[in-house]
Parts: C-alpha cells; structure tokens; sequence
C-alpha cells in the first residue's frame, strides 16, 4: 500500500527518465489515470495504458516516454502539494512552469486538469505538481 500514490508516480517517471526507461508500470487509480492523461495531451508521454494481466487482481498503468533527440522529453518531476503541507492556488495565481514549457497540473473541484485549463476555465485547486 502507497501512502502518497502521486509522489510514488512522480519518483517512477523522474527514475525512469534518468535511466532512458521507455516506459514504466505501476498500480492504477482513478487519479494517476487522469495525471498520466494530461502528460499524453501536453505531449510529455507517447502512450497511456490500463492492462489488468491475467490473474493479477488489480489493472496496471502503463506509460510509454516520449523521447526528442535521443532525450526523455521529461526531464524534471516536482511534487508542489504534500500530504503533511497541503497548497492551494487561484486560478489567479497560477504562473507559467518554465516560461509555458513546462506545465503543472491542479486537482479542481471540475476534475484534474494543466494549469493553463484551469486558468481558461477560471478554477483553481490543490497545486499537485509541475513537470518539464
């Protein structure tokens, strides 16, 4: 059992990038479905899947990395919220990861969804991490 299963999905991605892992796997949720989605649409991760192998009780998510000139296109992971330091933002406050080339990504009361959705759809949240 994973205490703090987003941080344990951003330790996997950052070891896996230092390794030129091509992809990785880990127990699924609803939570890091919806994280590893958002690295697919922003272009960060190739592909997302869910696979429950036989006789495995619980499905596994997979992530294929996306690689750019022979480079993970990830290459820093940092969680932003904690479970001891909870940190909430307006969508007011939110600010560009790495001048617009990075993105962070916010638990709102609409869903998970990048900063600058939230930003568009005027909502903020709990800051749970940001990715470049």
């Amino acid at each position: 059992m994973v205490s703090d299963p987003i941080a344990d999905l951003l330790t996997r991605i950052k070891n896996a990038t230092q390794r030129n892992a091509r992809e990785i796997k880990l127990p699924s949720s609803k939570m890091l479905i919806a994280i590893a989605n958002i690295l697919k649409e922003q272009e960060f991760v190739e592909e997302v899947e869910v696979i429950t192998a036989e006789g495995e009780a619980f499905p596994q998510l997979v992530l294929k990395f996306k690689f750019i000139d022979g480079k993970p296109a990830i290459s820093h992971v940092e969680r932003v919220s904690k479970p001891g330091l909870r940190r909430y933002v307006s969508y007011k406050d939110l600010k560009p990861v790495l001048s617009g080339l990075g993105i962070g990504i916010i638990s709102t009361s609409k869903g998970i969804m990048a900063d600058k959705q939230a930003q568009a759809e005027k909502v903020g949240g709990e800051y749970l991490c940001k990715i470049w």
